[in-house]
């Protein structure tokens, strides 16, 4: 069986099943990949075999997302902290103790929390349209930053169409010079999977709590400062949803990042996945 063979499992985390991708050697470097809204570990299905054959690739679902448990929102409080918690616990669980991440849309809040709770944990980041700082925000944040300010049925509704076929299809879209390099599979697949029962609560939620890690971006700011930890920046230049402005600014806190601008959008592996994979092995190579 060749070590780029990929592996789909499940596993229970505080009593939730998550489901995750698995690649790779276990006694190979870790690299957790943590995907963003509103996709899930699909968004890395071609990375992952490009990758396996020098690293042990782990790259799960979050909770309410992709194949995932989804327990309802009255039954489960989604927050991006819990989320969080229970992204470590699934760590913990599978015995990783030193690992690079890969942070993208949502995967970031998530995955620095990890680093603020951990340091000593995570060897290199590599952030694909995965913030940390306010000019990264763009201006399709319109709508969520009304509803982060007031929760109201008349700032939901905007929010609530960022999920749909339409608003999903944007996402994929918006900003490439060529959109018939992104397979309709990629945005489908997500599409299908966010009309599920129960997905309108959840990621309303979700998108209304948000606000809380703009109040971590200083601590965000703060480790990296003083951890120094080697950080790769590989961005679609076309993204309106986290601009190219919130990559540069990774310099002023890690001088020695690497930044990358690439000529595509939101969901930069949809067309660049053979580049990113070279950029972070070269990285990985001499950061690790």
């Amino acid at each position: 069986m060749s070590a780029e063979q990929v592996h789909y499992r499940t596993t229970t985390v505080g009593g939730q099943e998550i489901f995750y991708r698995e690649a790779g050697s276990p006694d190979a470097p870790a690299l957790l990949l943590l995907h963003g809204f509103p996709t899930s570990s699909h968004m890395f299905r071609d990375l992952i075999p490009r990758l396996a054959a020098r690293y042990h690739v782990i790259a799960p679902d979050h909770l309410g997302f992709g194949y995932s448990s989804a327990p309802p929102a009255d039954a489960y409080a989604y927050t991006f902290a819990n989320l969080a918690a229970l992204t470590g616990e699934f760590t913990e669980q599978l015995g990783l103790t030193r690992f690079a991440l890969y942070i993208q849309d949502y995967g970031a809040p998530i995955g620095l929390r990890l680093a603020l709770a951990h340091p000593e944990r995570i060897t290199a980041i590599i952030t694909q349209n995965g913030n940390a700082y306010t000019e990264g925000l763009g201006e399709a944040w319109a709508a969520p930053l009304a509803l982060i300010a007031n929760r109201t049925p008349e700032t939901e509704a905007p929010v609530r169409e960022i999920r749909s076929l339409e608003g999903i299809t944007w996402q994929y879209l918006h900003g490439l010079p060529d959109p018939s390099l992104v397979s309709p599979d990629a945005y489908h697949h997500d599409a299908a999977l966010m009309a599920r029962d129960g997905q309108d609560a959840i990621q309303l939620d979700l998108m209304a709590d948000y606000g809380s890690n703009f109040e971590l971006y200083p601590a965000f700011q703060e480790y990296f400062r003083t951890s120094g930890v080697p950080l790769l920046a590989a961005w679609g230049a076309h993204d309106e949803i986290f601009v190219p402005a919130g990559a540069l600014a990774f310099l002023r806190d890690l001088p020695e990042a690497e930044v990358h601008l690439l000529p595509t959008g939101h969901f930069a592996l949809e067309t660049h996945a053979a580049q990113i994979a070279t950029l972070i092995e070269d990285f990985l190579v001499r950061k690790l």
